[in-house]
């Protein structure tokens, strides 16, 4: 179904001046990726928490939220549709992301310190990275392209996935001139199956690039947590993961949450250079 969706966004990332090969494109594609995953999530724990009878504090501020600057809707014929009048595109749009979008991002890193948090990993992802486009004109395409992704049902996680997946592999085969080096997804479906974890175990990938090796790890285990408590275990006590490079980190980042793992446990650091023991127990 998104398929043709990611295929259009290549397109609008090829044509723009900003962006030069695959590990542009992915790098583009994951952050407004992450900005949309986060606006399902705030939704979807404020429908929780209104279902229960709490109130949810959001993370984003209501100026920096998807559905104001990215896709602010208006209801036209019966249906929502993105509002013109007050949708950023060109330079207008630019400027604000670069600008007022980014570096109020970038300060979620000092001011949440657990690395496990979705707060701090907004700080990370956005620290990191910068939005390479130089027309508005074509942001905005991807935006509005990239709006029509959904996160909410797991049917949809499993196909962006499987699409993430596929230009994880054509980042890999970019890369590969610079000396980087990807696993192929069934070489490490194969050793997973043949260390044959459990649930409960500590799964730590120590250079884990983009994750591969933990989200095929959480996919063996998945169908086998079959009660509440071995589901938060899988969510919140098993994968761990350390990266150096930037780009992979946010990648691996990325690869975790759209397999399903809200909070994924990577840090972004040597793994020669800090102990094992900064994990959780």
């Amino acid at each position: 179904m998104y398929e043709q969706t990611f295929k259009n966004i290549d397109n609008i990332l090829r044509k723009d001046a900003g962006c030069s090969s695959e590990l542009d494109y992915i790098e583009q594609t994951s952050w407004i990726l992450f900005l949309k995953y986060l606006h399902d999530f705030e939704q979807k724990k404020s429908e929780e928490a209104k279902y229960a009878g709490k109130e949810y504090k959001p993370i984003i501020d209501p100026e920096f939220k998807w559905s104001k600057w990215a896709m602010p809707k208006v209801k036209t014929g019966g249906k929502m549709k993105i509002d013109h009048n007050k949708a950023l595109t060109g330079s207008d749009l630019t400027l604000f992301v670069n600008e007022k979008l980014f570096p109020y991002l970038k300060k979620f890193k000092n001011k949440y310190e657990k690395s496990i948090t979705i707060e701090y990993k907004i700080g990370e992802i956005f620290g990191e990275l910068k939005n390479r486009l130089q027309s508005g004109y074509n942001l905005r395409e991807v935006i509005n392209l990239v709006d029509e992704l959904e996160f909410i049902l797991h049917e949809d996680k499993h196909e962006l996935s499987h699409l993430y997946e596929s230009k994880i592999k054509n980042m890999g085969n970019a890369a590969r001139n610079g000396g980087e080096y990807y696993t192929p997804r069934p070489l490490i479906t194969t050793i997973v199956k043949v260390v044959a974890p459990s649930i409960g175990d500590k799964i730590y990938d120590g250079a884990c690039g983009s994750a591969g090796f933990l989200c095929e790890a959480y996919n063996y285990l998945r169908p086998k947590a079959k009660t509440v408590k071995a589901l938060e275990t899988l969510q919140n006590k098993s994968f761990c993961g350390k990266e150096k490079k930037s780009l992979a980190y946010v990648i691996g980042t990325m690869n975790m949450i759209l397999h399903g793992i809200e909070t994924p446990n990577i840090l972004h650091t040597n793994t020669l250079a800090e102990s094992l023991f900064v994990y959780r127990g």
